[in-house]
This record gives C-alpha cells, structure tokens and sequence, in this order.
C-alpha cells in the first residue's frame, strides 16, 4: 500500500505531502489545478520516463519521495537486489533541472529500470487514454490469457514452440537448390585445398618474424658477440679474469676484517654471473649460421601467410579455425540430405508436441472464455448497462502451420451495448463511457488473481454522469475493500464515495502558481462535492445535494461492510 507522498518542485508543486489510507483516496479540484500532476509524480516516482520540463521553474531539481508497504514480493526483490529491508520500502526520483535523474530505493542508488521493475509489483495506474486498449484486438489474447492465469501452460508451449521453429531454421539452412549447392561446394573447396597446402602452425608467424629480424641484422649482430665475448672472456684483460682477481684480493683483505665478507661474496656472485654470460655469448656465436637460402625460404614462407592473412581477413589462429569450419560446412553439404531427412522426422515429432499442447492451451482458454464472459457481463450489468452482451470471439491463425508463438487461438472481443443490437467489434460499438465501464469492469476481474496492492484510476469517469456515475463509485469502492485505489475524478457520486477525499487548488501568491494538496474533512468534502454539483456558485441546495450524497454513500457503505 502506498502510504505517504512526497513532492518537492514538481510542475506547479512547490511541496505537498500527501498522506493515503486504506480504501478508495478520491482526488477532486478545478480542471487544470494538478490532479494528473500528483498521479505523473507517482508514476515518475515508480520509473516513468521523466523530463527536465517536470521541474518546476526556477528550481535545480524535482523530488518525489513514496513511501509503501513491504509485501513478500518486495522484500523477495529487495534480497535479489542486495538492498537492506527495514521496516517501510521508501523509493525516491530526481530529476535535475538539466533533464538528468537519478532513483534510490531505501537510500541505494538504482536504474530507472530496477525502479521500474519493482514498480510493477507496487502500483497499477489505468491512465485517461488506458480504456483505448481495448480497441486493439492484439491485446485481447494477453487479457485472456491473464484471467485464465494461464502464464504456466503458455510457457510451456513457448518452449515446445522454440524447439520446433529451431529445427524449422536448420532445415532451410541446409535445404539448397542444386546450383547454389555446387557454387559453395567449388568455393569451399578451392578453400580447404588452399589452406591446406599452407600447412598452417599456430605461433609460426612470430618465430619467422623474429628469424628474420635476426637474419637481416646478422652482420651486427656476430659483430656485437664477438665483442662481448673479447672483452669478458677472450681478451688478455678479460672482465671475467679481473673479477677473479679482485676477489682474491678481497678474499685477504676480509681475513683481516671480516666485515669485508659481504663484498668478497658480491665479488663472487659476480664472478659467476660474468662466466655464465660469457659461456651464453660464445655457445650463441658458435651456432650462428646465417645462409641466404635460409633468409630466402622464409622470407617466401612469411609472403605467403601474410598474403593468406589479407585475403581471409584472419590472423594465423583464425585461418586454422576456418580451415576447420570449411572442412565443416563442406560436410554439411555432402551430408545435407541426409540430415535433412533426419530433422524433418524430428520436425514431425515436434509439430505433433506443439499441436498437442496448442491444443491444450486453447481448450484452456475456452474454459476461461465462458468464465469471462459471464463476468464481464455481470460487472457491466452493475454499472448500469443493463442489455449489454460480451463474447470472446475464437478464429483459428491464418498461417501455413496453423499456430504462431502463442498457439493457433486468434481471440477478439465482442460486445452489443444496446437490446437488439449485433455483436460488434469494441472499437465500433462502444462509446468513451462505455470503455471506461468495460475497462473498470475487466480490472475488478483481473483484480482477484493480481497480488498489485494499489491501483489508481486517472479519470475512470470518462464521458459518464448520472446513474453510472454512481455504479462506478460503487464498483470503485467493491474493489476498494481488497485493494488500495486511489481515483482522480471530476463527479460528485464517485468523490462521496471516497474513504479519503483530497482537494487539489492551484492559486496564484507573489506573481507565481501554486498548487496545494489538501485532505478533507466531513464539512470539507461537503463544500467540495457542492462544487462539483454546481460549480463556484454554492447554494444551500447544492450543500444539501452533497450532504444527500454523502449520507446516502455511506450507508451503501455500511450494507456492503455488514454494518446496519
């Protein structure tokens, strides 16, 4: 349940705090003082796309806080998510007057699409235009599909679905005209043989590259040796006959300080080193054997992996991998009608699962369909649409398969507002008024089998008055005592059914706008559904009308509570 709201900054809101109760939370005021304001803020707070236009002008940032209960299915994501549970599940949006946003759940930060994720097990908004959804038939599936709870039996065909359409794929892949089959075939072989001559080794290129970097420098290089090898070993004042030299002497004049044992072993170690790079420097000088037959070899050798590389846009572990992919494909081809043969047996079976299930899954929704039917009639029936009659229309898909990946059920919705009217699609049939009941009416069956503690209503009321008016306070207030339902309306018989009644005032203070949100008490409801019946212009009959309304809500109340 949402239980506080903070806005700071938003639109025209410079600050309100706004505090809901259990049942239905009515929210009423002039048209165009913010009421869609607060449901926006709502909706921003939960993950909705924001704006920098949100923040009000003149401010660096926009905050909404919301405060809510925590249910199993919240404090499961909370876990998930790694974010400490404590005794409320506080959520928080700004937005910056730069357009930027940033979301906190319980003081952690999160992407909007965690907000949003968490959103959706919290609040369930039916915007002023949600009623037109009803007009696209794509849809009509899915809330079928919902009401039957049929989410575990359509899983279970998607996967059945996947596996078929799988096997459908790789036998279009391999199923070639003749033609293309030897083009590929001639390409892929003039590839292996090509590759293949190349006798490829993983790490060649590297050694090659480095002999021959040797092989061009190799003047200088006998060179340098020779050098190195005079000077440390060779020569008649050789580094390495010097070092031994010191340490001899190093050795006598440690016998008479023996502090000096740390540099006679420093001499030692050098002695050692020295010898050991000598013995490197002429083992490397007698192997050297530089031919020009070899620098040719190699260079034609490097020419060509270097050519192979260009052509084939890999380097040398990527020509080996597609030598084995080549050799692969080529299989494939010489093997296709083979595996053909075997995958449409496989084909076979699986369709004869998928149809099976296709099958089930549609019987399934049929049973759901009658159940909907009767339902969606009663609802409607209760919100004064006395001679409606509603219908799930079933017609088969029209593929070459006879299903498609939520099975072989095309469904629509069918409705007659009026006696002696035809079964008509919703979009031709039914008015704005009649939408909103419809909408209303599916949303207090879909609300039995959705755990969604809260639901809020922007304008449910849409193009009714009167007699409906009151039975969809009524129906409002029904779903109220199972759910949290907040509603933005403009119709005095919807508002006095509220539990909670919340005015919405947009005034004007030093040359700015404001608006205010206020709770209301007994005497102010009162005044305010006077307004609603007649406008600005209050009379003792227009507060006698709301006094009637309140009276006569509260003892449908009371019935519907059992309270005498």
């Amino acid at each position: 349940m949402l239980n506080e709201l903070h806005i700071e900054n938003l639109a025209v809101i410079e600050r309100a705090d706004i505090r809901f109760a259990p049942g239905l939370n009515v929210l009423t005021g002039e048209t165009g003082a913010g009421k869609s304001i607060v449901i926006d803020s709502i909706g921003a707070v939960l993950g909705d796309r924001v704006s920098r236009e949100m923040v009000r002008r003149g401010a660096e940032h926009a905050v909404v806080t919301a405060t809510f209960d925590i249910s199993e299915e919240t404090e499961r994501f909370l876990r998930e998510n790694e974010i400490d549970i404590e005794d409320e599940l506080i959520l928080q949006r700004r937005i910056g007057s730069d357009g930027k946003s940033s979301c906190r759940i319980c003081g952690v930060p999160v992407s909007a699409a965690q907000l949003k994720e968490l959103a959706s097990k919290l609040v369930d908004i039916h915007g002023q235009n949600d009623g037109r959804q009803l007009t696209d038939e794509r849809r009509h599936l899915e809330y079928l599909d919902r009401f039957g709870v049929l989410a575990p039996l359509l899983s279970e065909y998607s996967v059945l679905y996947a596996r078929f359409y799988d096997i459908k794929k790789q036998i279009e892949s391999l199923r070639l005209d003749e033609e293309e089959k030897d083009r590929l075939r001639d390409r892929l072989s003039y590839r292996i043989s090509e590759l293949e001559s190349a006798d490829l080794k993983s790490g060649e290129y590297d050694e090659i590259s480095s002999r021959l970097s040797l092989l061009r420098n190799s003047e200088k290089l006998t060179e340098a040796i020779e050098s190195a090898c005079a000077l440390l070993y060779d020569g008649e004042e050789n580094a390495v006959s010097l070092a031994q030299n010191a340490e001899g002497y190093a050795q006598r004049a440690a016998s008479l300080a023996p502090e000096l044992e740390g540099s006679v072993k420093s001499i030692r170690d050098a002695v050692f080193s020295l010898t050991d790079a000598a013995e490197i420097l002429r083992d490397m000088r007698d192997e050297l054997d530089f031919s020009p037959e070899e620098f040719d070899r190699l260079e034609t050798r490097l020419s060509l992996l270097n050519r192979l590389q260009r052509k084939y846009n890999a380097d040398e572990n990527g020509l080996i991998a597609l030598l084995d992919e080549s050799r692969q494909k080529l299989d494939e081809i010489d093997s296709a009608d083979e595996t053909i043969q075997k995958l449409e047996r496989e084909l076979d079976a699986a369709r004869t699962d998928l149809l099976k299930k296709a099958q089930q899954l549609s019987e399934a929704r049929k049973n759901a369909a009658i159940e909907l039917q009767n339902r969606i009639v009663s609802e409607l029936k209760e919100l004064s649409m006395p001679s409606v009659r509603f219908a799930v229309d079933f017609s088969p898909v029209g593929n070459e398969d006879g299903f498609n990946a939520r099975g072989c059920d095309n469904v629509r919705f069918i409705m007659s507002a009026n006696a002696g009217e035809e079964l008509g699609r919703i979009s031709r049939i039914a008015s704005g008024g009649e939408l909103s009941r419809i909408m209303l009416a599916m949303k207090n069956v879909f609300a039995e089998n959705d755990p969604i503690p809260t639901m809020i209503f922007d304008e449910i009321d849409s193009g009714v008055s009167g007699v409906a008016a009151q039975r969809i306070g009524e129906k409002l207030y029904s779903v109220s005592l199972g759910k949290q339902v907040m509603c933005v309306t403009h119709l005095p018989q919807i508002a006095a059914m509220a539990d909670s009644q919340f005015v919405i005032a947009k005034t004007e203070r030093d040359g700015r706008t404001y608006t205010d949100v206020t709770m209301l008490d007994r005497q102010g409801r009162t005044q305010e559904i006077a307004r609603l019946y007649g406008g600005d212009h209050i009379t003792p009959l227009t507060l006698a009308n709301a006094e009637e309304q309140l009276t006569a809500c509260e003892k449908y109340k009371n019935t519907k509570n059992g309270c005498a």
